[in-house]
């Protein structure tokens, strides 16, 4: 039997002047097991709504539910608290209390402070028939009248709504005769009996049976008419067996028609994944009863002892839900333990399905003490290319501690772990039988790039919208005026130092209107030269890329929020990408503060991946004067997920741009037409600059090199090497190199450490020779450029006097090899062909003076 509790919320909780809001969380308890809500942060009227169930050992134990205030530095004020007796419970229609409001009390009576506020709970009881069974065949095979402790224990250790009449037969004539007089002699009735009036149906007033009445022959016994009407549920249990997986999940998706799905668990996020299959058939595959995903997945991690219970409706159908228990395989750490799964369907409507797991392990170390939560979510995940349906397969969790204990973040930590393998090895099973989705197969770029249409504007219009202001009118009303002067005038008498042919101005205002008339020519001659300029600048979209290696599409749909630079209050943006010492340049758009450009560009083919292309926006202003930038932004790969560069606004940097909040729409599409060759041809070209073999890495160990540092699937290792991390202590851990980044990830005792940053960052790369410090062997000194890698600061050992970050890494196996390997990765994407050159001299010219230090030594001896 289980004690149902639904802590809903409280009002009129007591603030002193002091203290003002509180931080309330509620306690449940029943005998020695306890559960709390989550801790809401200043409120006086907390609303938790969550639900908590406890197994009942004894009828007379009382629900006693605390609200409690969280003090982080002292020990939790108590607000107040209620006590509801089980007989209660026992005693109301249909075994429930409802939803009702309870006037909390204070702990102590001699508390000042009387009113505390109000509660909201909902209290019913449940029945778990497999348990009562189990329970009271191990009552039946004891010696039930051995003695009147044994007697009072029973009392005390059951809770059963209806007896097996299976069971009678374990029990002889002498210990029915024996129970009787115990009976009898505490002026009572019998155990059976009270068990039988408080769960007895109401419709029925016929006498409870009792264990004088039943035949001790070895035969089943059969109920009497007057006790064969069951309980509601059995007669659930009774529905559940004869109805199939699906009439289950739609008679439960019936009751809860509109529910929202669950958010994400708290713990994190274990799987996220898109799967080539409808949501309903991975459903069935993962939860139905015929599959045997499960089975398969206990083989794969050792585990022993699987029971899987059917699914059945509950609560008049309001709850579908079934038991998992098994043996979980023993580990370095832990012996194998037994562990049971309670799964509960949240949401079944066919498309989208919510199933929640809560697992319990006593037999672990304080296992008492919390239970983990898995959250698997099901929903309709995006169209394929084929019109094929597709599924997106969320799994998330948390820990819930149901008593505090000081070992709560390495039982965290341990859980964490533990999870991420087990689903490491889901995903490699349900792998087998659906097809996982790339992001890129979700999204067809030639669909997407085909919608995006350059702007028409013709010249006419253009040179309208541009030259129709005040500046061009005033100045040819000034010209038609002048022009029309000129011909009325008479001609003057030459005067002063005047000669035929030269009219100089005879007045301070003639000046300064010569001046104006200059000065406003020069402003038109100025904007016309500009448009003329901005006409021939088309810019490089359209242009299509040649060659084969790594496509980049870039298509520049629009620009929002960008600055104004000139007096008119608009500006005349363009933008230039820059991809692996590539750039490609969009056309002008005139006096507009909302350009709309829907143009596409291709990078021509390139050899290794590119890590980041920049972005920078331009005010044009003419040929000749200094462009003003309209902020710059960037794109690394390695952060940006495919899907999310399909479609993805970019905030821009800058002064400007960020005092604007200025904003570029684009649509980017990285693209590999050379498939796994190109992986051989780049370790090729490594193998000859490091002058050692470099053997191409499994799928497995890509997949967790890319797991490690959250990396898109097209990253792939090269090489790693043993290390010490030098920073105020040494630390060990693993560098991990690949075409793109220089990681390090170490994991002791459950702190991690991991960074990385790519090999464009890096400014300069020094050997130290070696040191007592540096235990006997040579050093490297990894200095990054001036604000680049601000994500792995943590991982720097210092920062110089440039501001740059420094990292040291020492006591390499094989220093050379690691040392040699670096320096070709880094010389293949950060230097320039001139730097290239000039450290290929440095280089030789460092060997030859070696070389002759070596000669002189041995001619001196």
């Amino acid at each position: 039997m289980r004690l149902v509790v639904r802590v809903i919320e409280a009002r009129g909780l007591p603030a002193t002047d002091a203290v003002g809001p509180r931080d309330p969380y509620a306690r449940a308890q029943l005998g020695k097991q306890r559960a709390k809500t989550k801790v809401l942060r200043k409120t006086l009227s907390p609303a938790w709504d969550e639900e908590f169930a406890f197994r009942v050992g004894d009828l007379r134990d009382q629900l006693l539910v605390s609200v409690l205030h969280e003090d982080r530095y002292f020990s939790d004020d108590v607000l107040g608290q209620v006590k509801v007796p089980l007989t209660a419970v026992l005693d109301a229609d249909n075994r429930t209390l409802g939803t009702q409001w309870y006037q909390l009390q204070p702990k102590s009576k001699k508390a000042k402070l009387k009113d505390c506020g109000e509660i909201c709970l909902t209290i019913s009881l449940s029945q778990n028939l497999s348990e009562e069974t189990a329970a009271l065949a191990h009552w039946a095979s004891d010696d039930l009248a051995s003695n009147s402790d044994k007697s009072a224990e029973l009392v005390k250790g059951s809770s059963l709504p209806n007896i097996p009449i299976e069971v009678s037969t374990a029990v002889s004539e002498s210990d029915e005769i024996e129970v009787i007089k115990e009976d009898k002699s505490n002026g009572g009735p019998s155990f059976v009996n009270k068990l039988y009036q408080i769960f007895k149906p109401k419709d029925t007033e016929a006498p409870a049976p009792s264990l004088s009445n039943l035949d001790s022959s070895p035969d089943v016994l059969e109920e009497t008419p007057s006790t064969s009407s069951q309980s509601p549920e059995k007669q659930d249990q009774e529905a559940s067996a004869s109805m199939t997986f699906d009439e289950l999940l739609k008679a439960f998706g019936s009751r809860h028609e509109g529910k929202e799905m669950p958010e994400n668990l708290s713990g994190g996020v274990l799987l996220d994944q898109v799967y080539a299959v409808a949501p309903s058939d991975l459903n069935t595959h993962l939860f139905s009863p015929s599959s045997d995903f499960l089975q398969l997945l206990a083989e794969i991690q050792g585990t022993t002892g699987l029971e899987i219970q059917q699914w059945r409706l509950e609560n008049d159908g309001e709850i579908l839900n079934r038991v998992v228990s098994y043996t979980k395989a023993p580990t370095k750490l832990v012996k194998a333990v037994k562990a049971t799964e309670d799964m509960t369907y949240l949401k079944a409507d066919g498309e989208m399905f919510a199933v929640l797991a809560s697992a319990s392990t006593p037999e672990v170390p304080f296992g008492n003490n919390f239970r983990v939560e898995v959250l698997t979510c099901i929903m309709p995940g995006p169209e394929l290319p084929d019109d094929e349906k597709s599924s997106r397969l969320v799994v998330s969790w948390r820990l819930n501690f149901l008593q505090s204990t000081m070992m709560k973040s390495m039982i965290e930590n341990g859980a964490r772990q533990g999870l991420k393998d087990n689903y490491a090895q889901f995903s490699e099973l349900l792998a087998r039988t659906f097809r996982p989705v790339d992001a890129k197969d979700t999204t067809d770029s030639n669909e997407v790039l085909s919608s995006v249409q350059p702007e028409q504007e013709s010249d006419w219009k253009l040179a309208f919208r541009i030259f129709g202001n005040f500046t061009l009118l005033s100045s040819v009303f000034a010209f038609v005026y002048v022009s029309a002067h000129i011909i009325l005038a008479n001609p003057s008498i030459i005067q002063g130092l005047e000669f035929p042919g030269l009219d100089l101005p005879d007045s301070a205002g003639e000046v300064v209107v010569c001046g104006v008339l200059v000065l406003q020519g020069q402003r038109v001659l100025n904007m016309i030269g500009r448009f003329i300029q901005a006409k021939r600048q088309r810019g490089d979209h359209g242009v299509k890329a040649q060659g084969d290696g790594w496509l980049l599409t870039v298509a520049l749909i629009e620009g929002t929020n960008l600055a104004a630079t000139k007096s008119s209050g608009f500006s005349d943006p363009y933008v230039v990408f820059t991809c692996n010492g590539k750039t490609k340049t969009s056309s002008i758009k005139f006096h507009t503060l909302e350009p709309q450009w829907n143009e596409i560009f291709e990078f021509d083919a390139m050899e290794d991946p590119p890590s980041v292309m920049e972005i920078d926006v331009y005010d044009f202003d003419g040929p000749f004067d200094e462009v003003a930038s309209l902020g710059h932004a960037e794109v690394n790969f390695l952060k940006y997920n495919i899907s999310e560069l399909a479609d993805i606004w970019i905030p821009l940097k800058g002064k400007l741009a960020q005092a604007c909040q200025s904003k570029l729409h684009l649509r980017i599409f990285l693209n590999n037409t050379r498939g796994t060759q190109i992986v051989k041809d780049y370790l090729d070209k490594m193998e000859k600059e490091v002058g050692k073999k470099i053997a191409v890495r499994s799928p497995h160990a890509n997949l967790a090199f890319q797991k490690i540092f959250s990396l898109p699937p097209e990253e792939f290792l090269i090489n790693d090497f043993t290390c010490h991390l030098k920073r105020k202590m040494l630390t060990q851990g693993r560098l991990f190199l690949s075409p793109r980044i220089f990681g390090f990830y170490t994991n002791l005792f459950g702190h991690k450490t991991k960074f990385f940053f790519l090999w464009e960052d890096i400014e300069e790369i020094l050997v130290v020779p070696a040191t007592l410090a540096s235990m006997g062997s040579p050093s490297l000194v990894i200095i990054l450029r001036k604000g680049k890698g601000i994500d792995a600061k943590h991982g720097a050992k210092q920062l110089d006097s440039e501001g740059r970050l420094k990292f040291h890494f020492q006591s390499f196996v094989s220093f050379n090899v690691a040392h040699k390997t670096i320096m070709a990765l880094w010389k293949a994407r950060s230097l320039t062909p001139e730097q290239k050159v000039q450290l290929v001299e440095e280089e030789s010219e460092t060997e030859d003076f070696q070389n002759e230090e070596g000669i002189n030594s041995h001619e001196h001896f």
